[in-house]
């Protein structure tokens, strides 16, 4: 398998692959960029003997805050006539941001239940294309539980074949309604477009650094900030939390105590975000972090001149 290596959640791929006994590749990347397209397909097209099965994406890094573009990482298959399947992660993006399997050429997504679709962990969902399911039908590498013929016998007549969430499984059918129902999936994303440019708004009037450099490629489920040299994140999250009750993330892997991260996906609105932002502003001053500037003026600034 090949992987192209994103963040802290894209090191994932490597780690259960290389468990499950395959032979793995990963393309390092910095952890500050989307997808390196055309390092995959310079790897693809090294690749003569075609012994890469597959190709394993992030579409939004969780850890850093960055978006990679899936239909270029399928071009670069295409162009190259490698036949490697396409599996993308979409658990921090669906529901969240545009993501169209079939028209991306994907031929898996993965997916799950605790970022965009709003609900506590524990389902995950697996989209399978036609070539995904071929593949599936001619694989040797030993399988029980995630094994797609047990599940596919049973979807026809909407069970499952183990013991189901159940209180997950009706929780997504109110979720779907939000989502498709209530509001529209359009106007879902243009939601998440708002208030993520309204969260970036905040951190460049602030001057402090966004951990994703590309701006078109900053994530519109979260934004990763970066704090000076000298200034432990971990101990500003405490602060935060202790003092106001609000959550952030935390750094994970080589980010550890670098960086914290606003989320503002799910059922968030202005109001909510703002409200966030006032306590990281104040947590950031009584932190003696140095502020360009208040982003909080810049974020109330873009709430009243825009709207989604």
């Amino acid at each position: 398998m090949l992987f192209y290596e994103t963040g802290f959640f894209a090191e994932k791929w490597h780690t259960i692959a290389t468990r499950l006994g395959l032979v793995v590749h990963t393309l390092t990347g910095d952890w500050r960029h989307g997808v390196d397209a055309g390092a995959i397909r310079k790897a693809l097209e090294n690749d003569t003997a075609q012994k890469i099965r597959a190709v394993g994406i992030v579409h939004n890094e969780t850890s850093t805050g960055a978006v990679s573009d899936i239909a270029a990482v399928r071009r670069a298959l295409d162009d190259c006539g490698h036949p490697a399947l396409l599996m993308v992660d979409t658990i921090s993006s669906l529901g969240s941001m545009p993501y169209a399997q079939d028209d991306l050429g994907v031929d898996v997504t993965v997916a799950a239940s605790q970022k965009g679709l709003m609900l506590p962990p524990g389902l995950s969902f697996n989209g399978i294309g036609p070539r995904a399911l071929e593949a599936h039908r001619s694989a040797t590498l030993p399988r029980a539980y995630w094994d797609w013929t047990d599940l596919l016998a049973k979807a026809d007549d909407g069970v499952l074949p183990y013991t189901p969430a159940s209180n997950l499984i009706v929780g997504l059918d109110r979720a779907l309604d939000m989502l498709i129902v209530d509001q529209t999936l359009e106007a879902v994303f243009a939601r998440h477009r708002h208030l993520a440019a309204t969260c970036r708004a905040c951190v460049a009037a602030w001057g402090l650094e966004f951990q994703t450099i590309e701006s078109g490629q900053r994530s519109e489920s979260l934004t990763a900030v970066r704090l000076p040299d000298g200034f432990d994140a971990e101990a500003l999250r405490a602060r935060i939390r202790d003092d106001f009750g609000v959550a952030l993330g935390n750094g994970l892997g080589r980010l550890a105590g670098r960086v914290f991260r606003i989320g503002h996906l799910g059922d968030l609105n202005a109001t909510m975000l703002a409200g966030a932002l006032t306590a990281i502003e104040i947590g950031l001053r009584r932190h003696g972090v140095p502020l360009a500037g208040s982003g909080l003026g810049a974020a109330i600034d873009y709430l009243a001149q825009e709207s989604p």
